[in-house]
């Protein structure tokens, strides 16, 4: 069986990422996958946030064929030379063709380069496919773009890239039932800790739970009206939905930011303006 490798950490899964998976089709029949299991930036003590989750990513992966999916221990390969990876990967795997994207490096010093694997072809015996940036409106398609976007709240625009959208996994826990009582009752769930953040704000979304999706509106800040937190709170308000969700997992899929974080005068003109918002996400 002709093994084709595809090599690189795929966050999220953009256009670009879908290219190199694509082509490693064209010379083999056992596509192979070789990633890691959490960002090397972890491994050079810098703090990953993931554009969407390890889990998520992986899924959307095999959904494009991919035959299997290798996650090494970063920590067990980052001292290796580029020659030594390569060996380790020709070795395992005996590859008939190998995929990576234009900027993709391995190996101590990141002296693995697309030119060193073009250089190598003859030597192992494998085929070298080098994928190209993708460009949208005069831009590169890539996770670091995607974060930027998310980062500065423009949520629709990285959702086109990604040709998904940006989603929020967690289990609700309990809040302090102020929505409850304004007749907007939310689902709350922690913020994971590795997904990059959006700024603070309303956001137009959609809660997937039990097989379903549920139209909802989410908000994600500090309540600046209500001054009654030390941090952060993400919480959803779902349309039409009555229900016990406490301890539930529910995905959130962010649609668009509707607005920023606004501190008003009283309750009434917070209710006020959750109307206003939720009609807008309702168009």
């Amino acid at each position: 069986m002709k093994t084709g490798l595809i090599l690189g950490f795929f966050d999220g899964v953009h256009a670009g990422h879908r290219a190199v998976i694509e082509s490693a089709f064209e010379y083999s029949d056992n596509v192979i996958l070789v990633t890691f299991k959490e960002s090397p930036a972890v491994y050079f003590g810098q703090k990953a946030e993931y554009i969407m989750s390890r889990q998520k990513s992986l899924e959307k992966i095999k959904s494009l064929g991919v035959h299997k999916i290798v996650q090494l221990d970063f920590s067990k390969i980052a001292n290796m030379t580029a020659e030594q990876y390569l060996e380790y990967l020709i070795i395992n795997y005996s590859p008939v063709s190998i995929s990576t994207g234009f900027n993709h490096t391995f190996g101590f010093g990141k002296a693995g380069t697309p030119d060193f694997l073009y250089k190598n072809q003859n030597r192992y015996n494998y085929k070298y496919i080098c994928v190209g940036p993708i460009v949208e409106n005069n831009q590169t398609i890539s996770s670091t773009l995607i974060r930027n976007l998310l980062v500065n709240g423009n949520i629709d625009q990285a959702n086109k890239l990604l040709e998904s959208k940006f989603t929020i996994m967690g289990n609700v826990i309990s809040g302090k039932q102020i929505g409850r009582k304004i007749g907007f009752p939310t689902a709350n769930i922690e913020y994971p800790a590795n997904t990059v953040r959006i700024p603070y704000g309303v956001y137009k979304s959609v809660v997937h739970y039990d097989n379903r999706e549920l139209k909802a509106i989410t908000n994600w800040g500090m309540k600046p009206t209500l001054n009654n937190t030390l941090k952060p709170v993400l919480e959803t308000h779902i349309f039409n939905f009555s229900g016990d969700l406490y301890g539930k997992q529910i995905e959130i899929a962010i649609e668009k930011r509707i607005r920023g974080e606004i501190k008003f005068d009283s309750l009434d003109e917070l209710k006020a303006q959750i109307t206003k918002d939720v009609q807008l996400c309702l168009e």
